[in-house]
């Protein structure tokens, strides 16, 4: 099927996607979240532009989200290495849980309905928001994060629904490592390392997935080609920026914007779920 863009709204679908892929940079390195927590949003509503049909669009922002999140993840996993903020214990703990999560998150969602797939993109980022907004900083259901079986099935769940919501693992590591111990700014460095663990087995899932009906956008499986050599350089621009800004900034402050993100994002997508 040939893209069927309509001339009149061509610039505002190249402007949304530039925008998408600048801000989901930034917020990859600033919030350890992989810039599907932007993408994924975006991309559905600026799908249809680009001729595809509206029961797919959500899935395809998701699946190419999370293939986007592959190079943005490695930019932004560099930024936080150079300034200690991985836990790589944490990582050599969770890191069989995040990828088997990641495959097995995306083959269920490359199955799910559309509506199926935004419920679960919105009350999830409602629950961690209600989390990450509030003063909750004392707030601990351990004192270290786990490491052991523990540790490996909360990975498992984590990459699952983190791979069917087309985010980098932050929007449920970050949350799950502060509550157990974790400190904010190793956390989020560690769950931008997380993104590329579960990206990548991720996309190979959608990357597989048959639709059963033509898209556009030289798609493959359920990820637009097209949209991502847009959208996933830009996002690799911003990253450094991000991780940067994270350094800088208190503990309570990059609380209350990851919060206040995942907050809008869970109204329009709850909202898309009902309405």
């Amino acid at each position: 099927m040939a893209l069927a863009f309509d001339p009149s709204t061509l610039w505002l679908l190249a402007l949304l996607l530039v925008v998408t892929g600048l801000g989901a940079g930034l917020l990859a390195g600033l919030l350890g979240v992989g810039g599907g927590i932007v993408m994924v949003p975006v991309l559905e509503l600026a799908l249809p532009y680009a001729g595809f049909p509206r029961e797919w669009c959500m899935h395809v922002a998701v699946a190419t989200s999370l293939a986007a999140i592959v190079p943005t993840s490695i930019s932004s996993s560099r930024a936080h290495h150079r300034r200690g903020g991985i836990d790589w214990d944490i990582v050599r703990g969770w890191a069989p849980g995040i990828i088997l999560g990641g495959l097995v998150g995306s083959l269920l969602a490359s199955r799910a309905s559309d509506e199926v797939l935004t419920g679960v993109f919105g009350a999830v980022a409602a629950l961690i928001s209600l989390k990450m907004f509030l003063p909750l900083d004392h707030l601990r259901l351990a004192e270290r994060v786990p490491k052991g079986l523990a540790g490996k099935l909360i990975a498992t769940v984590i990459g699952g629904v983190s791979s069917m919501m087309g985010v980098g693992g932050g929007t449920l590591s970050v949350p799950a490592m502060t509550l157990t111990g974790g400190a904010i700014h190793q956390a989020v460095g560690t769950a931008a390392f997380f993104g590329l663990l579960l990206s990548v087995p991720g996309t190979v899932g959608y990357l597989l997935a048959s639709p059963g009906v033509a898209l556009p956008g030289a798609t493959v499986g359920l990820v637009s080609l097209l949209v991502l050599t847009l959208v996933a350089p830009l996002s690799m621009l911003t990253a450094p920026a991000g991780a940067r800004l994270a350094h800088s900034l208190d503990k309570r402050t990059l609380s209350k914007i990851f919060g206040g993100f995942l907050s809008l994002v869970a109204l329009r997508m709850l909202f898309r779920t009902f309405a």
